[in-house]
């Protein structure tokens, strides 16, 4: 029989060097022509992101001497695109864009004096075209536009301007072409528009509107081979396909369940129209994702066994995926037709797992409305918790707000889950992948909403006997971290938090933030400075009397999105009670860690944080923080 251990104190394979060494990034598949490329990242290459082929089974790196990103947005995505054989990318930092073809050197195209994303190749033209975002004008804001460069010397030519942000550029039959646009206050999730023209040239004439209504999000204009416009709207309430047959708009198809996610990044959206007749797609059912084809207003499911689709795009010759499982790592595929079949291209983990390690999500829904969330319960072979102890409760409160936690398995929550924590994963009132509606509940409700959420989930979990009420805390990043500040000074159920580069005052984020979320605190706390008493009364920063909890802040020093000053103010601020705190800056970082040595100090951090906070002796050995300093 196996003996009992303190939960927290389990032993486990599944290291910080397992978690940075042992696997890659992956991201963006695009499929040209026979070929499949993707966009894989290391963070024991201080996160650096390269592009990568697969041509007929052999695997090769694009782009060994460059850093491929962009910081369009900040988020940036969509830093690559393929067709034919000419490959365009955007270089980090310098943000110069490259073209290249198989067998030849890398040549630029810009001088990196502007930001470039979205591209869309087209070798007929000899152009491609781009999202450009220009921080070297005289207006307040960054000026953004939709730019055709030259493939041979790179000249450059303004297309579309006017709007205050540009996404999914569609070039279409009989040189016509379709994009998504967007003013502030908006988010591309809440109004945009749909716009088509024609492109003579390196000019569009004759454009107009072809979809536009307040309150209503349409995203992602495709193609199909006929001439018909067809893109994603969630005027039913969720993403749905629409088409434009030229005169008129009206739905595709019409299902209760998201076609897409929200448009953080300038990423192609999740599905490719296969001919006039076929559309292939994702979509969430309860919370995990499906794949199949839509075929003359018909859905058919293809028997696939993934959990979560990141990315998928095809061409007459392959389909292939980002697809992630409940117990088995990421991986690139191949999806053969129509069978369903998938063959691994690339997978995500470069060291064998042990499954009987591996924690699997169970769905759980609690309250009225429903919270849903994933909980993973603490699942080890070699240790079993005491009968009189229930185990320690990891709350994680994801970031955006307007995001969606899939079900996939995360080495990262299985560090935790194999040394006997729980974790509970919450996509709480705000999360996209449930409808408009239910986005929507975070309107004007941001740190009331998703804290009420999170407030349930734990407290139902307490009662179900799956965690320790007397050491539940919380965790987040970005917005997450808001709603870990958040939930700290205005409620008493968790124990503890770990905010990662956390918001803690709202009113100087609405001062400092960059462009693309500059407004976005419009729709989701009030207007900046109207209702400065709102932005006060939930920025944890002016709450601290009713904290109680210890903390760990961890912040990148670079960090754009969510300025370092925060966390500083929150650390003094919390230690001026006399609450142990810990706040540790990392060089190098911005809105998100990349490098190894961070992501395995931050681990390491928060289970010496922990240990001490909650009294019990970890299996690692760890370097002690100081909890009464920087």
């Amino acid at each position: 029989m196996i003996d009992a251990t303190p939960y927290g104190a389990w032993t486990s394979p599944i290291g910080t060097d397992l978690i940075t060494d042992g696997q890659v990034g992956l991201a963006e598949v695009v499929v040209d022509g026979a070929d499949v490329f993707w966009l894989e990242s290391r963070a024991d290459d201080g996160g650096r992101t390269s592009l990568w082929r697969d041509s007929a089974g052999q695997r090769t790196e694009v782009t060994p001497e460059h850093y491929v990103r962009s910081t369009v947005h900040e988020y940036g995505g969509g830093a690559f695109d393929v067709a034919d054989g000419v490959v365009v990318f955007s270089s980090f930092p310098d943000n110069v864009v490259w073209k290249v073809r198989e067998g030849g050197e890398p040549v630029a195209l810009t001088d990196g004096s502007k930001r470039y994303a979205g591209f869309r190749v087209c070798p007929d033209l000899d152009l491609v075209l781009a999202v450009r975002e220009d921080h070297t004008t005289a207006a307040k804001e960054a000026v953004a536009s939709i730019v055709a460069l030259s493939l041979t010397d790179g000249e450059e030519t303004v297309l579309v301007t006017g709007a205050d942000f540009y996404s999914g550029i569609a070039p279409g039959p009989d040189g016509r072409l379709a994009w998504c646009e967007w003013d502030h206050p908006n988010m591309p999730w809440d109004t945009t528009r749909i716009r088509m023209g024609r492109l003579l040239g390196t000019e569009v004439v004759d454009s107009e509107t072809v979809a536009h209504t307040e309150g209503v999000s349409v995203v992602h204009p495709a193609w199909f081979p006929d001439g018909r416009l067809v893109f994603l709207s969630d005027e039913s309430g969720f993403w749905n396909f629409t088409v434009f047959d030229g005169e008129s708009v009206a739905p595709l198809h019409t299902h209760p369940a998201d076609f897409c996610g929200p448009a953080w990044q300038l990423v192609r959206g999740p599905f490719t129209v296969l001919n006039n007749e076929r559309i292939l797609c994702t979509w969430l059912e309860r919370g995990i994702a499906q794949v199949g084809c839509l075929q003359n207003g018909e859905l058919e499911p293809l028997p696939t066994n993934q959990v979560s689709v990141d990315a998928l795009a095809a061409s007459p010759e392959r389909t292939a995926a980002l697809v992630g499982y409940a117990t088995r790592p990421r991986e690139i595929v191949e999806i053969l037709r129509p069978s369903g079949e998938m063959r691994p291209l690339r997978v995500s983990a470069t060291v064998e797992l042990n499954p009987s390690y591996l924690s699997t999500a169970q769905p759980i829904s609690v309250g009225t409305p429903p919270v849903h969330a994933w909980y993973y319960p603490p699942t080890n072979p070699l240790h079993r918790g005491p009968e009189d102890e229930l185990p320690p409760l990891r709350v994680v409160s994801h970031g955006g707000p307007t995001a969606f936690s899939p079900p996939a398995l995360r080495l990262e929550y299985q560090y935790w889950t194999s040394r006997g924590y729980a974790v509970v994963d919450v996509n709480y009132g705000g999360s996209a992948g449930y409808g408009r509606a239910y986005r929507e509940r975070l309107k004007g409700q941001w740190g009331i909403v998703d804290v009420a959420d999170c407030v349930t989930v734990a407290r139902e979990l307490a009662v179900a006997g799956l965690g320790d009420p007397e050491r539940t805390y919380i965790e987040g990043g970005s917005a997450g971290g808001y709603t870990t500040l958040r939930a700290l000074t205005s409620s008493e159920v968790f124990a503890a938090g770990i905010s990662y580069f956390g918001i803690g005052d709202l009113a100087a984020l609405a001062r400092e933030t960059h462009k693309f979320e500059s407004r976005y605190l419009d729709g989701l706390v009030g207007r900046w400075p109207e209702d400065e008493e709102v932005y006060a009364a939930r920025s944890p920063i002016h709450q601290l009397h009713r904290l109680t909890a210890p903390m760990l802040i961890l912040q990148g020093v670079e960090d754009k999105a969510v300025p370092p000053n925060q966390a500083k103010a929150m650390a003094a601020a919390v230690r001026s009670k006399g609450l142990p705190c810990a706040l540790i800056m990392f060089e190098g970082e911005g809105h998100g860690f990349r490098k190894a040595e961070t992501i395995r100090r931050s681990l390491e951090a928060s289970q010496s944080f922990l240990a001490q906070v909650f009294g019990f002796t970890p299996a690692d050995s760890l370097e002690s923080i100081d909890l009464g300093e920087e």
